[in-house]
């Protein structure tokens, strides 16, 4: 299995444009073979003392895969180059963390 843990920030105030058009194609990517669980978040009201926010136009993206070239696949799916062309310019960065459980 593979573990994605994306931290995607978007130009100031534009978050919530970003998390509709994130929303959106989620439904498609759950579809992929072998998506096993792909959902945003953001930082939680109230949370306790010791959490680093993300900030107000950041969110992350937390996602598990069968394998390698699962997700391959999933950066090449149409809806997803779809998605990137939509939001390309209301993104200020974008950090994609691949990871293996241990």
């Amino acid at each position: 299995m593979i573990h994605v843990l994306a931290i995607i920030t978007a130009q100031p105030g534009q978050r919530s444009a970003v998390l509709e058009q994130f929303r959106a194609n989620v439904p498609a990517v759950l579809t992929e073979p072998g998506c096993i669980e792909y959902a945003p978040a953001v930082d939680a009201e109230g949370g306790p003392g010791f959490m680093t926010p993300l900030g107000p136009d950041s969110f992350a993206v937390i996602e598990k895969w069968q394998d390698a070239a699962a997700l391959e696949a999933h950066a090449k799916a149409p809806h997803m180059l779809a998605y990137g062309a939509r939001v390309k310019d209301m993104l200020a960065n974008r950090v994609i963390h691949v990871l293996s459980p241990t």
